[in-house]
């Protein structure tokens, strides 16, 4: 069969899956043969030899299986970086929370050279290592409860030559966290709350990294208040689209230079920044 009638043949078994059912055979297909979309589409007429492993790959993906684990990797910020089943698969609106950081760095670059950053639940690594990659002069300290997530997130800082500039750990929060010149944390945590239905292709992913008490908001709490104790002048968060309000009054109770709220892609509350008093 040639790989033309292959797409046609997958594209009506995951129509119910995605809105770009033939784009994901394609994928798949690219991701089996090792090869670009410009070489798929010159080849179009001849026979595709895979047939076996990509029936698998299709079946996998119509229960909802997430594309990005099926292909191991995942596009944030303009790169490619390797995925696993087991952690947080990266989002768009992450992209957000870089270009946030990135804007205080250059604040924090006004008064002293080099940077030193903690993010907490690094998951795959991309915020470490996407900050790696843009900033000169810059210390990462990267860290996760998931032995699996460190292992891809190293993988990754290797991938994108940036291993030196970031130092994994295995911690719960601040645990294990001595430093005491970090000018700004960081942090994608679990937001959802733990009753909240997932959609099926998210039930697939970690729930350790989804879910953040009854709430929802109960470990941004926790990062707040740690971060305030450790006397770091900076900290940014993403959080869920409700959580904006909640958040406000609680910070209201700590001493802050100031903070605000962004929105995502979407136009939905998305994170938010703080800058304690010194």
């Amino acid at each position: 069969m040639t790989i033309k009638d292959t797409i046609r043949k997958y594209t009506n078994d995951l129509k119910f899956v995605t809105h770009i059912p033939a784009k994901e055979v394609e994928m798949l297909m690219m991701y089996l043969l090792e090869k670009n979309t410009i070489w798929l589409h010159l080849n179009y007429n001849n026979e595709f030899e895979k047939q076996k492993e990509l029936e698998q790959l299709i079946k996998k993906r119509a229960t909802n299986y997430p594309m990005e684990y099926l292909t191991n990797k995942a596009s944030f910020y303009g790169e490619v970086f390797i995925v696993k089943e087991g952690v947080l698969i990266p989002r768009p609106e992450t992209e957000l929370l870089i270009d946030n950081a990135l804007e205080i760095i250059k604040d924090i670059k006004n008064k002293k050279e080099n940077i030193s950053v903690l993010e907490i639940g690094t998951g795959s690594g991309i915020i470490s290592v996407m900050l790696a990659l843009l900033v000169k002069d810059i210390k990462i300290i990267a860290v996760d409860i998931n032995e699996k997530a460190i292992a891809l997130a190293k993988e990754n800082a290797v991938k994108h030559g940036v291993e030196n500039k970031i130092e994994f750990r295995l911690s719960n929060l601040y645990e294990n966290i001595a430093e005491i010149n970090i000018d700004l944390t960081i942090s994608n945590p679990p937001y959802i709350a733990n009753d909240y239905e997932l959609p099926h292709n998210v039930k697939f992913e970690p729930s350790n990294a989804l879910f953040g008490g009854n709430i929802g908001d109960e470990l941004l709490k926790d990062i707040i208040d740690q971060t305030n104790e450790r006397d770091i002048e900076y900290l940014l968060c993403e959080m869920g689209y409700d959580q904006k309000k909640p958040l406000s009054v609680y910070l209201e109770k700590f001493d802050t230079k100031n903070f605000t709220f962004y929105q995502d892609y979407e136009k939905f509350d998305r994170g938010f920044t703080i800058q304690f008093k010194k």
